[in-house]
Order: structure tokens, then C-alpha cells, then sequence
């Protein structure tokens, strides 16, 4: 497996959390990274941080989105940005490095809403296109 920084995915995140109304995501701990060589079937993973990891370790808690760029990248945009989406839906309103399960808060009917939302918006579609169709950006 290799990793790098997925500036893209972040600014995508940043879109996301603002247009969608998501204010009890702090955005500046939220970490994206690009990923190669992932033989599953995911597109995207999200990591948290729980507070006692974050205590041990000295820092306030947070989270990584990985995309997984063999399923991630050749995806078309409105799926990249539903992909997105899902994983900030992991997040919860507590902000505590845990994770939410799949259910009423996390699934595709509350994703494709979401999505529905910031689609008719062509202003942040447009800066959502620009951040996810260029692929990976240094």
C-alpha cells in the first residue's frame, strides 16, 4: 500500500461540511489521504481518533478520509461527491474520534439527499468539480 495527501478530497470535504451545513466538523481535523494497492472493495475509509488515542498521543481528536484511488478515481463526479459525503456522515456530532455505524444517520438515502442539496447549487458544484475531476493534486 502507498499513501499521499489527497489535497483534492480535503478542499472537497471543506466544500462539503460548509454547504451542507455540517458546522460540528471541525475541518481542520480532518485529514485526506490517496491510497494505492488496496485489494478490497471500498471506495473510501474514514479512520477516527478516539480521545484516548488522541490524549495518549497529545493532540485533539480527528479524523482521516482514505480514497482508494484504483476505485476512487475513475469514478464521475457526482459519485466522487457522494462518496465524500458518506464518509463526513461517519463523523458525529460529538467530534470525539468515533465513528457512527451504518443506519439512520449513514445511508444512501441520506446521502443521495444530501447530494441533492448541494447539486442544485451550481456555484459549489462548480468548485467541487474543479477540486475532484483534476485527480490527484500536489
Amino acid at each position: 500500500m502507498r499513501y499521499e495527501r489527497a489535497p483534492d478530497v480535503c478542499r472537497a470535504a471543506q466544500v462539503l461540511v460548509n454547504a451542507l451545513g455540517l458546522d460540528y466538523i471541525d475541518v481542520s481535523r480532518v485529514y485526506c489521504v490517496r491510497s494505492w494497492g488496496s485489494r478490497g472493495r471500498a471506495y473510501a475509509r474514514i479512520y477516527g481518533t478516539p480521545g484516548a488515542w488522541a490524549a495518549a498521543l497529545g493532540y485533539n481528536p480527528g479524523y482521516v478520509i482514505e480514497v482508494i484511488s484504483e476505485k476512487f478515481d475513475p469514478l464521475p463526479l457526482e459519485e466522487k461527491v457522494k462518496v465524500v459525503i458518506h464518509e463526513l456522515l461517519h463523523i458525529p456530532r460529538t467530534f470525539s474520534g468515533g465513528l457512527r455505524a451504518h443506519g439512520p444517520l449513514v445511508n444512501g438515502r441520506r446521502v443521495a439527499a444530501l447530494y441533492r442539496r448541494v447539486s442544485g447549487d451550481a456555484r459549489v458544484m462548480g468548485i467541487l468539480r474543479e477540486a475532484l475531476d483534476g485527480g490527484p493534486q500536489e
